[in-house]
């Protein structure tokens, strides 16, 4: 089972996720925001505050999905858990994902890791929509903080490419995560995980939605990557 779920969360999923229903990518998708109306000098600005937020709730989402009553559902797709050493008590466990083609995707409360060995790798912090370069991967030691982390800076030249490239990938690679989560636990599931999630404070993507929404990101991300890979940081708010 846990080879078949790798498969399905590999980044080459089939855009028709959910054929004839209202889970269909591109479909329900009114929460989501569009700037046809918007001048080109703001789209990087709204963009990767909006994609701030939807990262914020994945990760909520993935911590979820580890404490899951039946299971932590993180394993069970074939995760590998890495527990912190004795003297980084304070840390949590690193959560990795090995893919085809010398992919990894490294999850942790306070962003997302995505690594290539041909092409180095990017990270994502949790509440600020900045994907940051680095050309070593794979990665020295798990990240138990951020100060793990290899050196990571604004790429440009061929690097924006790469960064562009590998940004892609991960946001299809979660919005395949997505899918996989209403095909195999149900819609029920996810709504439940988010119910607690959902207040005032913070913008709120539905379940049914979810997975549209990382689509619709990487949509907006394909026309303005550099404008926004380089763009003045925009944060989420915290929970």
């Amino acid at each position: 089972m846990i080879a078949k779920q790798n498969q399905g969360l590999s980044s080459n999923v089939a855009r028709t996720d959910f054929p004839n229903n209202n889970l269909a990518l591109g479909q329900n998708t009114s929460r989501l925001p569009h700037f046809l109306n918007t001048s080109s000098s703001e789209i990087p600005r709204q963009l990767r505050t909006h994609a701030a937020d939807l990262l914020s709730q994945q990760c909520w989402c993935w911590g979820q999905d580890i404490l899951r009553a039946e299971g932590n559902w993180l394993l069970e797709l074939g995760f590998k858990r890495i527990r912190p050493p004795k003297k980084r008590k304070d840390c949590s466990s690193v959560y990795q994902l090995e893919l085809s083609g010398g992919q990894s995707v490294v999850l942790r409360g306070f962003g997302v890791f995505f690594g290539d060995r041909a092409r180095g790798g990017v990270f994502l912090p949790r509440y600020e929509f900045t994907p940051r370069f680095t050309s070593q991967f794979p990665l020295v030691s798990p990240p138990w903080s951020t100060s793990d982390l290899p050196a990571l800076w604004t790429p440009t030249g061929d690097d924006l490419s790469l960064c562009a490239k590998l940004t892609l990938d991960l946001i299809d690679w979660i919005r395949s995560y997505e899918v996989n989560v209403i095909r195999c636990l149900g819609l029920e599931y996810r709504q439940a995980t988010l119910s607690e999630w959902q207040d005032d404070k913070r913008k709120f993507f539905p379940a049914e939605q979810f997975a549209s929404a990382w689509r619709e990101l990487s949509l907006q991300i394909a026309g303005h990557s550099e404008s926004l890979i380089s763009a003045k940081t925009e944060s989420a708010t915290p929970p």
